[in-house]
């Protein structure tokens, strides 16, 4: 019988956030997965201590936003620094029930707009150390619209 949280986004959103001091707390290494294909990773890929190939390592803190996370990935993908640049973000972190991992969809910004994902950070996900962050990454040409969520600057 599978157990699902009651919590909601929202619920999670309100909870205050200790502030990260980051001239006094060491950085975590987050290990990025990226694709350029719109899709996320398939679960089965990270299977039996198997990761993708397309591996990021970013050292970055708890309060790290989606925004920041899509500046640093923007450094090392020429490409994905086009305006109108969708990047998916989601948590994959270990099945706690069965052998394997899960994926959980936590937010979405996009290349020269604001969005109401910017400012969300791991902490507000409940990100924990040793997940891993999975990136689908679409060009301006092949992204859908987003309705109400983006605004041009």
């Amino acid at each position: 019988m599978a157990v699902e949280s009651r919590v909601t986004q929202e619920e999670i959103k309100k909870e205050p956030e200790k502030p990260v001091d980051r001239e006094k707390t060491c950085p975590l290494l987050l290990r990025v997965f990226t694709t350029t294909t719109g899709r996320h990773h398939r679960m089965d890929e990270f299977n039996r201590g198997n990761v993708p190939s397309s591996e990021l390592q970013i050292y970055t803190w708890m309060d790290a936003t989606l925004k920041e996370l899509t500046s640093l990935v923007k450094e090392v993908y020429p490409e994905a620094r086009k305006k109108g640049t969708h990047f998916g973000f989601a948590i994959v972190y270990p099945d706690p029930q069965r052998p394997g991992y899960r994926v959980k969809d936590i937010g979405t910004t996009v290349s020269g707009r604001k969005g109401t994902d910017d400012a969300m950070t791991l902490q507000s996900q409940r990100f924990q150390i040793g997940d891993y962050l999975d990136i689908a990454i679409t060009p301006p040409n092949r992204a859908p619209p987003v309705p109400g969520r983006m605004r041009p600057y």
